[in-house]
């Protein structure tokens, strides 16, 4: 059975990369996530925020220029400690 590719390896940087924060609707969520990808990819993003269905969460978009693999994971970790935030795709 082949082995499925890692992330690293289909990545080349520096690259597009888009982050997709899922989480509870409230008004600070954009912010919470801009903050952490701030801290590790500084830029000028316009996030793209997204109701669900019901209105219960919102999803929350941002496209960065990812420099490494270990930012992608990083980024991944941080945004999903955000408390409000259920996955991050």
């Amino acid at each position: 059975m082949q082995e499925q590719p890692k992330l690293k390896d289909l990545l080349e940087f520096p690259c597009k990369f888009t982050y997709k924060a899922v989480g509870l609707a409230h008004e600070e969520l954009p912010e919470l996530v801009l903050e952490v990808i701030q801290r590790h990819a500084p830029g000028d993003y316009t996030p793209a925020v997204k109701p669900s269905g019901k209105g219960n969460y919102h999803s929350v978009s941002v496209s960065i220029t990812a420099t490494s693999i270990e930012q992608v994971e990083t980024l991944y970790k941080e945004l999903a400690e955000i408390e409000i935030v259920r996955m991050v795709l």
